[in-house]
């Protein structure tokens, strides 16, 4: 796949967000319907050049990456931005550019005659571009950047109506607990950093990803170092995809469009930390346990999620429940070293969650 069209799947939402915040919405006001027609086809541009990597990929392109530029360069240390385009990024680009379609398309509808009409699309656009940075980058350091700028975009969304206290008070609990959780992500990152000369003697990175995969089978990282690393990845993915206990934010959550919940509940958000403990699955499969506290922490979630939701009379929460529920056995799955079952689960949950919110 020719390496502009792998990028611009990432640049079409950004550019639309660009475009609405400062174009739009100066000149042609806070409710200009240009601003949902331009995400609509920003997104859409996205999602057709996302089938088309999922074909290439299909066809045996196997694991590419494509280098941007050198941001950092201290010493032996290069930080360089880039995509990583594998199978993973590949299904996951698919679920998150089509359920966003979906939502974009529904919410012209759903917002007309809203005040907020530009903003709502601008920051619709944010999110979508943030959750396709997150699983197109190709390093951590990258993962950590597009992973904060999803948070952003979910408090920006869940408070949409900010004038509402409880919308208000809804997107500042989603924005601290996922902050929290997000500690230990940036541990994970700054103990591999510590940990850096195993990588060195190898000639290898430790933030790159296919160099912390090939780290894992040669034996340039130990099996200690792996387990805390993985176990503060998982510390971050809690918070994302409302592990128990930091599941408490979710239910709440509802307090913004209806849209919005559809899209943070089916292929951004929530996903992200289910996709964060796939893309370094490696790490975790030799550490029996960070294996175990992924499959217990998602077996506990999964049921007491289930039983949250079957005594909620709020049939919002009871979705919201019911998510928490499938991303606990999502979780449960990759603990007991079920990838694909996973992975598989996590496509199926993005559309049918959709659906349920939008249908």
């Amino acid at each position: 796949m020719p390496e502009p069209a792998v990028w611009s799947i990432l640049f079409l939402p950004l550019a639309s967000f660009l475009l609405i915040a400062l174009v739009i919405r100066p000149t042609l006001g806070a409710a200009s319907k240009l601003s949902g027609y331009v995400t609509i086809l920003a997104v859409g541009a996205s999602f057709v050049l996302s089938l088309w990597a999922l074909s290439n990929t299909i066809a045996g392109d196997g694991d590419v990456t494509y280098p941007l530029y050198t941001w950092i360069t201290a010493g032996e240390f290069k930080f360089t931005v880039g995509i990583l385009m594998d199978p993973l990024t590949a299904v996951m680009l698919v679920v998150v550019t089509s359920v966003s379609l979906m939502v974009q398309v529904y919410s012209v509808g759903y917002m007309r005659g809203d005040g907020g009409y530009t903003r709502y699309y601008a920051s619709m656009s944010l999110f979508t571009m943030a959750m396709l940075g997150l699983v197109l980058a190709n390093n951590l350091l990258q993962i950590f950047v597009f992973w904060e700028l999803v948070g952003l975009g979910s408090y920006l969304l869940i408070g949409f109506w900010f004038d509402r206290p409880s919308a208000a008070a809804a997107a500042k609990k989603a924005f601290v607990m996922t902050r929290f959780a997000d500690f230990g992500l940036l541990l994970a990152i700054l103990y591999l950093f510590f940990n850096a000369d195993a990588f060195a003697a190898k000639g290898l990175d430790p933030f790159v990803i296919t160099d912390i995969y090939e780290a894992i089978e040669t034996g340039a990282i130990s099996v200690g170092v792996a387990q805390w690393v993985a176990l503060g990845i998982f510390a971050g993915a809690m918070g994302k995809s409302a592990q128990f206990p930091l599941h408490t934010w979710l239910p709440d959550a509802m307090e913004g469009p209806t849209p919005v919940s559809a899209l943070i509940h089916a292929a951004t958000m929530v996903a992200a930390g289910v996709f964060l403990v796939a893309r370094f699955f490696p790490l975790f499969e030799i550490s029996p346990v960070a294996m175990n506290t992924v499959a217990l922490i998602g077996g506990i979630t999964a049921i007491f999620a289930a039983s949250m939701g079957l005594v909620s009379n709020d049939i919002k929460r009871v979705l919201a429940y019911s998510t928490i529920s499938q991303l606990g056995f999502m979780m449960l799955a990759l603990g007991v070293g079920a990838y694909g079952a996973a992975i598989f689960h996590l496509f199926t949950h993005a559309f049918f969650k959709a659906l349920l919110f939008l249908g």
